[in-house]
């Protein structure tokens, strides 16, 4: 049987709290990512748009560990072609559901935005979200994948379609800043 994203969307919201201790610990899965590192970032200027333009922002990001562990805040400062960005990324594991929620704000909007909820399994965390994007109703999918020592891949889609189809609109690389 064959899922749709969107039902495999559904299944992880859903399954928040209904996981037993069979389940794997999570609760280091971010533990890669303590510390500070140089950031790339690609965004797609007008998402959901047709627009195939892309824009480019080089910066840093500091990852700091909270409550040994089950927490992390994020703190992404960029800049590029189309600005200054400044993220911060409050990630809270539940010890009860074994999954994370990533909860973005941006420093223009000073509020946090509708947490991606999710795991990793087999070294890639899928992270996801129902949404409304310019007055659509849009699910949202936050992959990390490639995580080596010295560097990780981090990348959004939005799917207007419940899934069918996946467009890309963030890419960015940390790369490990060494002593």
């Amino acid at each position: 049987m064959k899922l749709t994203a969107s039902a495999v969307v559904l299944a992880v919201l859903a399954s928040a709290g209904n996981v037993r201790a069979a389940t794997p610990d999570g609760q280091h899965d971010f533990d890669f990512h303590i510390g500070n590192w140089k950031t790339h970032v690609s965004r797609l200027q007008q998402p959901l748009s047709g627009s195939t333009t892309w824009v480019e922002y080089d910066g840093t990001t500091v990852v700091s560990k909270v409550w040994n562990g089950r927490a992390n805040l994020v703190e992404l400062e960029v800049d590029g072609t189309a600005g200054h960005l400044e993220l911060l990324s409050l990630r809270l594991y539940n010890p009860e559901s074994h999954q994370w929620s990533l909860n973005v704000a941006s420093s223009r909007g000073g509020e946090l935005g509708i947490p991606t909820i999710g795991a990793f399994k087999n070294g890639r965390g899928e992270f996801f979200d129902r949404e409304t994007f310019n007055g659509r109703n849009i699910l949202v999918r936050f992959t990390i994948y490639d995580i080596k020592a010295s560097s990780v891949e981090f990348e959004q889609a939005f799917s207007a379609d419940d899934g069918k189809t996946w467009e890309v609109n963030w890419r960015a690389t940390d790369t490990r800043v060494t002593k």
